[in-house]
């Protein structure tokens, strides 16, 4: 099953998403990530603090969700944060959707060790949405019926 991380900018929290995704589903799920207008780099703060957390790093690019087109996943994930009124970029299609706004950690001004807790902060709310949507043996539910309980997801 393919699973797809949509942000803007696809520097930071969706690639995050991406990495924590592959690295905790051990080959259930593929994770890939992309953007509406990508960055063209991996923001180095999403790279060190998933190398720290002993999560892959290889292969993690910004890159457009234009280069999806053709190869549908079958749920997408968008996690630009509504709350912070940031445009979110919209998926078209009949795939599963799923809105995980999870707040940018790589935009806090501060000390490095309150921007290091605002991004394992991120993971940490990535990794439980991870393991939840494990949890759901999606495989196993009919296309129809991953809607809902996608949704249910970020309840709760």
């Amino acid at each position: 099953m393919k699973i797809l991380y949509i942000c803007t900018h696809n520097r930071c929290r969706s690639i995050l998403s991406e990495a924590i995704t592959n690295h905790m589903a051990g080959g259930r799920l593929e994770a890939i990530s992309a953007g509406s207008q990508p960055a063209g780099e991996v923001h180095p703060l999403s790279l060190k603090y998933l190398a720290e957390k002993g999560i892959s790093i290889k292969g993690l690019t910004s890159k457009s969700w234009d280069e999806f087109g053709s190869d549908q996943p079958d749920i997408v994930v968008t996690v630009c944060d509504s709350a912070a009124n940031e445009a979110c970029p919209v998926w078209f299609g009949n795939t599963a959707k799923v809105h995980w706004g999870l707040p940018d950690p790589s935009k806090l001004e501060g000390s490095e060790e309150e921007v290091r807790q605002a991004f394992f902060a991120v993971i940490e709310t990535i990794e439980q949405r991870v393991q939840k949507l494990l949890d759901l043996n999606l495989d196993d539910v009919p296309r129809d019926d991953r809607q809902q309980l996608l949704s249910s997801l970020v309840q709760g």
